[in-house]
């Protein structure tokens, strides 16, 4: 017997050796194939994209994962617990490989017929889900046991369960417990109750089969077995299994959760991030901080929504959206209702509803949310058909005639008060800028992102109207001209061969008064002299200008109503042009990323643009003002220069010389403001802002095609605009660009100037003052209501002066058509 025991030992010693020999075998055979797992401990776990704004809200997500890595102490230990208690209670006490786990699954195996339980470690799976794919081969097993091995070797226990928990996939592209707890529950990992951890940690097994939106039933079951497990190894009492383990399932999809709206904006930044970055962009955890206030970029987006609704109320309702059973038909059952509507869109701020009941004065509506809410007739009455963009309907008597049962409709809040709406045809846009640097402080394209992506902030080339006159009147001063200098408000008439018809420009209203200086021919919008100031200066003189100001010369048609805004710019152009305005006549390039951070916290990016220098900085006013009128003829312009003041950051080039964009945004303040009598054009900003650090210009198209109004403060240009994307279509009578493009830059500045002091224009050095004549624009002998104090370009002010005459002056009240007609500014 003795003997026999000695031989099976001496077999089994043999065959342990073999077997020793052979897994070494197997391991230098397979080794040359394996990785190097040295690169975990360097890892870069794909990460989705995130655009902020400058104050740090939250702006748009992009990539396919969602992912939120976690470090092993932000992770609670209750969800460490239940992982381990699920995938691998041994973790800690195995060395990557957990000989018992697989003894166990064999004899389930066994037993059952079946795999019923799994045996790869934690760090298995982390070598799967690292280095090797999801095969169920003998040859892809081995590969893992050994990289479990080395992985090991190589990294703490903590660090492979941070990978593993920041790696595992979970369901609805969320990747990594972080991720998990925001997707299904709309939390951070660290508000999860343990119920939710639970259905969290039972997710690696299945994924899609036992996700709680999903499969809420197997959910509840898959979580119970991980409470279960958990109770077994001590890490929950009873109590808290008894009282969890009942709790229903409720969970439902989150998407990011965004805190600022501008996709228009973070459209914007995708398609940079892609330029630079390729499709890696959506993988690297890139961190874009832009540069829009959220402040400021909240009160844009309202603004624009305001201004829409207003203009789209003012020309009637179109009806209801749909008709969804008819008089005589069985009316819906709430509960169709509410799942009708929950696969309606919202266009925020507009709710689908359907109206169920309607009164006299008054309907009930029922909204997506399922709550119930009442249109009174404030609510409603404003609905009068609307025929065409310039003509209405009726107004309507009572609420019968403007909803039925059964109908869905749009509404939307209006403090306390839903509102009867609708989805403008109409649409518009706004941008504001810096015009010390050109950063984007607010930037909306369009009413919906969801109903429209074309972005008309940077898309839509739209006739500018007069809000190009400022442009030419400082042309007309970098070429020699003065605010006082005279230029004839008389009507045109040319006969035009090329079409066989006079060409007959017109002032809007058709007022002419004569002789007037160009300051009031720039404030009251004169047509006819922007026309006759054209021809004085030359259509290539004033082309070459705008380019200066950065508009492209492709879209310039060097023709005659080009002084009245027939060219085609977008509005980033225009907000960059005048710009050049409020900060001393440097041209700046409009930029919305301020950097780029990594999922690491390293700066990859950061934005220096060129700046707006001090008045003192860069050539002198003599060198500028000769160098500019060369370019304006020759097609160049000054170089950036380098300024001191600035802590060397570089100096943008001029547009125009500093005195000429002071002496513009000081008429444009008379554009606001107006004078003895009268009223400008933008009458409306001085009324609502009542600041005097405002300047601004309309802009209105032939048959209102386009609406237009741009200003700015020393601190602050804003540009909006308002039309339809069909350019055919006209917004209508009576609309112009002071009383529905104006508004919305209204509306927004009140926002964004709020707590920003009153802040003079900085006048340079070489302005001086004088007294003139209101009629000749010559020296005024003294002062009086037939004299004002004008600025001039010292060596540009007049040497003689004006013998005292009578006639009207232009100064006073006269023809100028008052507060309301004056804004209409026609293109021709």
């Amino acid at each position: 017997m003795l003997k026999w025991l000695v031989r099976l030992m001496f077999v089994g010693l043999i065959c342990a050796a073999l077997g020793a020999a052979g897994l070494l075998g197997i391991y230098f055979y397979i080794k040359p194939q394996l990785p190097d797992v040295s690169s975990l401990k360097d890892v870069k776990l794909a990460t989705p994209m995130r655009v902020y704004s400058r104050d740090g809200e939250l702006i748009s997500q992009y990539g396919e994962v969602r992912r939120i890595p976690l470090k092993m102490a932000e992770i609670p230990h209750q969800m460490v617990d239940a992982v381990l208690a699920t995938e691998d209670a041994r973790f800690y006490e195995h060395p990557g490989i957990d000989p018992i786990g697989i003894l166990r699954a064999a004899l389930a195996v066994a037993a059952s017929g079946h795999a019923s339980q799994g045996a790869s470690t934690i760090t298995q799976q982390v070598a799967r889900n690292f280095f090797l794919s999801n095969e169920k081969t003998i040859v892809r097993k081995v590969k893992e046991i050994f990289l479990a091995w080395r992985i090991e070797q190589n990294l703490t226990k903590d660090e492979i369960l941070e990978l593993y928990l920041n790696k595992i996939p979970l369901g609805y592209r969320a990747y990594g417990v972080g991720a998990a707890a925001q997707v299904y529950f709309g939390k951070n990992v660290s508000e999860l109750t343990l119920d939710e951890i639970a259905i969290i940690a039972g997710l690696p097994k299945a994924p899609s089969m036992l996700n709680p939106i999903r499969s809420p039933q197997r959910a509840f079951d898959r979580r119970n077995v991980v409470l279960g497990r958990m109770l077994e190894t001590g890490k929950i009492t009873q109590a808290q299994f008894d009282e969890f383990s009942k709790k229903p399932v409720v969970a439902r999809y989150h998407g990011a959760e965004l805190t600022l709206y501008a996709p228009y904006l973070g459209e914007m930044v995708r398609q940079k991030m892609v330029d630079l970055y390729g499709e890696d962009a959506y993988t690297m955890g890139l961190h874009v901080y832009t540069t829009v206030d959220s402040k400021r970029q909240k009160a844009a987006r309202d603004a624009l929504l305001k201004g829409l609704i207003d203009y789209d109320m003012r020309h009637g309702y179109r009806g209801t959206e749909k008709q969804l059973w008819q008089r005589g038909e069985k009316a819906w059952e709430y509960p169709q209702i509410v799942e009708y509507l929950a696969k309606q869109p919202s266009y925020n701020p507009l709710i689908p509803a359907v109206v169920t009941e309607v009164a006299d004065r008054s309907a009930q509506v029922i909204l997506k949310d399922g709550k119930q809410g009442e249109l009174d007739w404030n609510a409603i009455k404003w609905a009068r058909p609307f025929i065409t963009d310039s003509r209405m309907g009726p107004a309507p008597r009572g609420a019968r005639d403007v909803l039925k049962v059964g109908t869905q409709v749009w509404v939307r809040p209006e403090g306390e008060r839903l509102m009867l709406g609708q989805i403008p045809d109409a649409n518009a846009a706004l941008v504001a800028l810096n015009p010390f640097d050109g950063a984007v402080e607010g930037l909306v394209g369009g009413f919906s992102f969801e109903l429209s992506k074309f972005n008309r902030v940077e898309q839509a080339r739209r006739q500018i109207g007069s809000n190009i006159k400022p442009f030419l009147y400082a042309t007309a001063l970098e070429q020699g001209y003065t605010l006082a200098s005279l230029i004839n408000d008389a009507p045109i008439n040319q006969w035009d061969p090329s079409s066989g018809k006079a060409w007959q420009p017109k002032n809007s209203p058709a007022v002419y008064e004569g002789p007037l200086p160009l300051r009031l021919g720039l404030a009251k919008s004169k047509n006819v002299m922007s026309v006759r100031l054209l021809r004085a200066i030359g259509i290539g003189t004033f082309v070459n200008g705008l380019e200066r100001f950065g508009f492209p010369r492709n879209q310039i048609a060097p023709y005659e109503p080009l002084a009245l805004g027939a060219a085609e710019f977008t509005p980033i152009e225009v907000v960059r042009g005048y710009a050049a305005f409020a900060n001393g006549g440097r041209l700046v390039t409009p930029y919305f990323i301020g950097k780029v951070v990594d999922n690491t916290g390293n700066v990859l990016f950061e934005n220096t643009p060129m700046v707006a220098c001090a008045l003192e900085c860069g050539p002198s006013s003599a060198t500028y003002a000769a160098s500019a009128s060369d370019a304006m003829q020759s097609d160049e312009a000054p170089a950036a220069t380098q300024c001191a003041s600035t802590q060397s950051a570089t100096c943008a080039p001029q547009a125009i010389s500093p005195e000429s964009a002071f002496l513009i945004a000081d008429t444009l303040k008379t554009a606001i403001w107006g004078g003895n009598g009268w009223r400008g054009t933008g009458w409306r900003a001085a009324a609502e802002l009542k600041r005097h650090d405002i300047a601004g210009k309309t802009g209105t198209t032939n048959e209102a095609r386009d609406l237009w109004f741009s200003g700015f403060t020393p601190d602050l240009v804003a540009t909006a605009w308002i039309g339809f994307d069909n350019h055919q279509r006209s917004l209508g009578a009576g609309a112009f660009g002071a009383n529905t493009a104006q508004p919305i830059w209204i509306d927004f500045m009140k926002v964004a100037l709020q707590g920003l002091p009153e802040r003079a224009t900085p006048k340079p050095s070489s302005i001086i003052s004088a007294q003139v004549d209101n009629n000749t624009g010559l020296l005024s002998y003294g002062g009086g209501g037939s004299s004002h104090s004008e600025y001039f370009k010292q060596g540009t002010e007049p040497t003689r002066y004006a013998a005292p005459v009578g006639g009207s002056d232009p100064f006073s009240g006269g023809s100028d058509g008052g507060g309301e007609s004056i804004s209409t500014d026609d293109l021709f």
